[in-house]
């Protein structure tokens, strides 16, 4: 019997062509219509008090909206990551774009050389998208991998310092950061974040926070961290046990391997203060990864409303920035 043939169109899960992005958004009008029709489907309302008198100026100056009511002005950046930008919302959608189909991250030396803005402004432009991400709060309900995994620079370029302290613990996360992770079987959802260390009392309250009390079944490795959880399997992987049964970490290591992967080709370096922000990224589009990518654009068009990251405390000195280049 032939084949049907399939309909005309794209499937849900098709992509956007460069071609396509520059027709659809071939000018700042178009970003701006993207913006404002995620943010006000309906009506234009005040980010500040919500009234939904509101006046256009003419000529959008100083900025395209007034609000009646508490007589402020405000555009579609106003209340998000973009306030005070002057860098114009064709070049954010832009910037969105490969963020999300960048399966290994994007660098801001390479949206600096798309986009055609300085690097500076392009690091600036690309941690306030980061800031965005957010794998969210839901509970997972089981059944649910936990792993956790170390980001930091190889041995030979740790400083002196660094390296003395790894010699005598015998350890080779000494100078890393340390990062929880679980994965939901049922949902395919990934959770992660940077944590201050593996212990068992925080690696408990990572899971206690993300998991429902009635999760079906955590699966860890053998490491002594895991070993006061209820409903609890592991693998022996200190002697070289990857699956018993249905007992494994495989597909959070497999969110591990993308990050790191990431870490190695794409940033080389990733600031332990910057750090949960790359996190956050990886694991979000984990989780909107069967999205198309117009819908993924629109999640992080929604994520930005609500969100702020000063240039000032983007680069204030927290005393976290030590781990080593790899």
């Amino acid at each position: 019997m032939p084949k049907k043939k399939k309909a005309p169109g794209k499937s849900h899960r098709d992509g956007i062509s460069l071609i396509e992005l520059a027709q659809m958004f071939p000018d700042e009008a178009s970003a701006v219509r993207f913006f404002e029709s995620r943010r006000w489907p309906e009506e234009k309302c005040c980010p500040r008090c919500g009234s939904v008198s509101v006046a256009t100026m003419k000529n959008a100056k100083p900025m395209p909206y007034r609000c009646r009511d508490c007589r402020r002005f405000f555009s579609i950046r106003t209340g998000t990551v973009m306030e005070r930008s002057h860098i114009p919302l064709q070049k954010w959608v832009w910037a969105i774009y490969l963020c999300v189909t960048s399966l290994k991250g994007v660098s801001s030396m390479k949206l600096h050389r798309d986009l055609g803005i300085c690097q500076k402004s392009a690091w600036f432009m690309a941690q306030r998208i980061r800031e965005a991400f957010d794998s969210g709060k839901g509970i997972f309900s089981g059944p649910v991998e936990v792993d956790e995994a170390y980001m930091g620079g190889k041995r030979r370029n740790m400083s002196n310092k660094q390296r003395k302290a790894l010699a005598g613990t015998g350890r080779g996360t000494v100078g890393k950061t340390a990062v929880a992770g679980m994965k939901d079987r049922e949902s395919n959802q990934v959770k992660a974040k940077v944590v201050p260390n593996t212990k068992s009392e925080t690696m408990c309250q990572f899971i206690i926070e993300h998991t429902d009390p009635e999760t079906t079944m955590i699966y860890t490795d053998d490491a002594l961290t895991y070993h006061v959880l209820p409903k609890h399997e592991t693998v022996k992987h200190s002697v070289s046990q990857y699956v018993k049964g249905k007992a494994h970490t495989n597909g959070v290591e497999s969110f591990w391997s993308m990050l790191k992967r990431a870490y190695t080709g794409t940033f080389h370096k990733m600031s332990p203060k910057h750090l949960n922000r790359y996190v956050q990224e990886f694991a979000s589009r984990h989780n909107i990864r069967e999205f198309d990518t117009l819908r993924q654009m629109w999640w992080v068009a929604d994520q930005m409303v609500g969100k702020r990251l000063m240039y000032r405390d983007l680069t204030a000195d927290n005393g976290l920035d030590s781990g080593a280049r790899s």
